[in-house]
Protein backbone atom coordinates (compact mmCIF):
# COMPACT_ATOMS: atom_id res chain seq x y z
CA UNK A 1 0.00 0.00 0.00
CA UNK A 2 2.19 2.80 -1.26
CA UNK A 3 -0.43 5.39 -0.41
CA UNK A 4 0.02 4.57 3.28
CA UNK A 5 3.76 3.97 3.09
CA UNK A 6 6.45 6.49 3.87
CA UNK A 7 7.69 6.66 0.26
CA UNK A 8 4.62 8.58 -0.92
CA UNK A 9 4.51 10.94 2.06
CA UNK A 10 2.35 8.26 3.63
CA UNK A 11 2.61 9.32 7.26
CA UNK A 12 0.15 12.20 6.78
CA UNK A 13 -2.18 9.89 4.80
CA UNK A 14 -1.91 7.12 7.41
CA UNK A 15 -2.57 9.67 10.14
CA UNK A 16 -5.66 10.87 8.25
CA UNK A 17 -6.99 7.32 7.77
CA UNK A 18 -6.44 6.52 11.44
CA UNK A 19 -8.11 9.77 12.54
CA UNK A 20 -11.13 9.07 10.31
CA UNK A 21 -11.43 5.50 11.62
CA UNK A 22 -11.14 6.71 15.21
CA UNK A 23 -13.74 9.45 14.80
CA UNK A 24 -16.23 7.19 12.99
CA UNK A 25 -15.86 4.57 15.72
CA UNK A 26 -16.43 7.21 18.41
CA UNK A 27 -19.57 8.50 16.67
CA UNK A 28 -20.86 4.92 16.37
CA UNK A 29 -20.18 4.34 20.06
CA UNK A 30 -22.09 7.49 21.06
CA UNK A 31 -25.04 6.63 18.83
CA UNK A 32 -25.23 3.06 20.08
CA UNK A 33 -25.10 3.92 23.78
CA UNK A 34 -27.78 6.56 23.22
CA UNK A 35 -29.95 4.01 21.37
CA UNK A 36 -29.55 1.60 24.30
CA UNK A 37 -30.57 4.37 26.67
CA UNK A 38 -33.70 5.07 24.62
CA UNK A 39 -34.80 1.42 24.50
CA UNK A 40 -33.89 0.56 28.10
CA UNK A 41 -36.82 2.05 29.96
CA UNK A 42 -39.64 0.93 32.23
CA UNK A 43 -42.18 -1.14 30.35
CA UNK A 44 -39.48 -2.81 28.28
CA UNK A 45 -41.24 -5.35 26.10
CA UNK A 46 -39.69 -8.80 25.73
CA UNK A 47 -39.52 -8.36 21.93
CA UNK A 48 -37.25 -5.36 22.50
CA UNK A 49 -34.72 -7.47 24.41
CA UNK A 50 -33.32 -8.85 21.16
CA UNK A 51 -32.84 -5.32 19.83
CA UNK A 52 -31.27 -4.20 23.08
CA UNK A 53 -28.93 -7.19 23.05
CA UNK A 54 -27.88 -6.46 19.45
CA UNK A 55 -27.29 -2.79 20.28
CA UNK A 56 -25.21 -3.76 23.30
CA UNK A 57 -23.10 -6.13 21.20
CA UNK A 58 -22.59 -3.42 18.57
CA UNK A 59 -21.69 -0.99 21.36
CA UNK A 60 -19.02 -3.42 22.57
CA UNK A 61 -17.64 -3.83 19.03
CA UNK A 62 -17.55 -0.07 18.53
CA UNK A 63 -15.67 0.31 21.82
CA UNK A 64 -13.09 -2.19 20.54
CA UNK A 65 -12.85 -0.22 17.26
CA UNK A 66 -12.31 3.02 19.20
CA UNK A 67 -9.57 1.35 21.22
CA UNK A 68 -7.82 -0.21 18.21
CA UNK A 69 -7.96 2.99 16.15
CA UNK A 70 -6.85 5.06 19.14
CA UNK A 71 -3.88 2.84 19.92
CA UNK A 72 -2.94 2.87 16.23
CA UNK A 73 -2.99 6.68 16.28
CA UNK A 74 -0.71 6.74 19.31
CA UNK A 75 1.73 4.25 17.77
CA UNK A 76 1.67 5.25 14.08
CA UNK A 77 0.07 8.71 14.07
CA UNK A 78 1.86 11.85 12.96
CA UNK A 79 2.12 13.31 16.48
CA UNK A 80 3.97 10.32 17.88
CA UNK A 81 3.50 8.43 21.11
CA UNK A 82 5.39 10.97 23.23
CA UNK A 83 2.84 13.66 22.35
CA UNK A 84 0.01 11.56 23.77
CA UNK A 85 1.72 9.77 26.61
CA UNK A 86 3.03 12.98 28.16
CA UNK A 87 -0.39 14.68 28.06
CA UNK A 88 -2.52 14.93 31.20
CA UNK A 89 -5.58 15.37 28.98
CA UNK A 90 -4.76 12.08 27.22
CA UNK A 91 -4.65 10.27 30.54
CA UNK A 92 -7.89 11.96 31.63
CA UNK A 93 -9.51 10.73 28.43
CA UNK A 94 -8.13 7.22 28.96
CA UNK A 95 -9.34 7.20 32.57
CA UNK A 96 -12.84 8.24 31.51
CA UNK A 97 -12.91 5.51 28.85
CA UNK A 98 -11.71 2.84 31.28
CA UNK A 99 -14.42 3.80 33.78
CA UNK A 100 -17.03 3.78 30.97
CA UNK A 101 -15.87 0.29 30.01
CA UNK A 102 -16.17 -0.96 33.58
CA UNK A 103 -19.59 0.65 33.99
CA UNK A 104 -20.84 -1.02 30.82
CA UNK A 105 -20.37 -4.50 32.29
CA UNK A 106 -23.42 -4.61 34.64
CA UNK A 107 -25.91 -3.53 31.92
CA UNK A 108 -24.46 -6.08 29.51
CA UNK A 109 -24.77 -8.86 32.09
CA UNK A 110 -28.32 -7.75 32.96
CA UNK A 111 -29.37 -7.73 29.31
CA UNK A 112 -27.97 -11.24 28.86
CA UNK A 113 -29.84 -12.41 31.99
CA UNK A 114 -33.11 -10.80 30.85
CA UNK A 115 -32.83 -12.26 27.37
CA UNK A 116 -32.25 -15.75 28.81
CA UNK A 117 -35.21 -15.35 31.18
CA UNK A 118 -37.47 -14.17 28.34
CA UNK A 119 -36.42 -17.13 26.21
CA UNK A 120 -37.32 -19.53 29.04
CA UNK A 121 -40.60 -17.71 29.82
CA UNK A 122 -42.25 -15.72 27.01
CA UNK A 123 -44.36 -13.91 29.64
CA UNK A 124 -41.23 -12.64 31.42
CA UNK A 125 -41.30 -8.97 32.33
CA UNK A 126 -38.08 -7.20 33.21
CA UNK A 127 -38.44 -5.77 36.74
CA UNK A 128 -38.63 -1.98 36.67
CA UNK A 129 -36.20 -1.69 39.58
CA UNK A 130 -33.55 -3.53 37.55
CA UNK A 131 -34.19 -1.29 34.56
CA UNK A 132 -33.79 1.74 36.80
CA UNK A 133 -30.46 0.47 38.14
CA UNK A 134 -29.15 -0.25 34.65
CA UNK A 135 -30.29 3.17 33.40
CA UNK A 136 -28.24 4.72 36.20
CA UNK A 137 -25.14 3.00 34.80
CA UNK A 138 -25.98 4.37 31.35
CA UNK A 139 -26.53 7.87 32.78
CA UNK A 140 -23.06 7.80 34.31
CA UNK A 141 -21.52 6.38 31.12
CA UNK A 142 -23.15 9.14 29.07
CA UNK A 143 -21.87 11.80 31.47
CA UNK A 144 -18.33 10.44 31.31
CA UNK A 145 -18.61 10.15 27.53
CA UNK A 146 -19.42 13.86 27.52
CA UNK A 147 -15.98 14.47 29.07
CA UNK A 148 -14.10 12.60 26.32
CA UNK A 149 -14.35 15.30 23.61
CA UNK A 150 -13.40 17.91 26.21
CA UNK A 151 -10.19 16.00 26.96
CA UNK A 152 -9.65 15.45 23.21
CA UNK A 153 -9.94 19.19 22.53
CA UNK A 154 -7.47 19.86 25.33
CA UNK A 155 -5.07 17.32 23.81
CA UNK A 156 -5.27 18.98 20.41
CA UNK A 157 -4.39 22.35 21.91
CA UNK A 158 -1.62 21.17 24.15
CA UNK A 159 0.62 24.01 25.16
CA UNK A 160 -1.98 26.63 24.18
CA UNK A 161 -3.89 26.73 27.45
Amino acid sequence: MAILGHAAGGLPMLDLVLAIAHHLAVFALVGLIFAEFVILRPGLEPRRLGQLSALDAAYGLSAVAVLVAGVARVVWGAKGAEYYLSSHAFWGKMGALVIIGILSIPPTLAIMKWKKAAKADPAYVVPEAEIGRMRLFLHIELFLLFLVPIFAAMMARRGLY
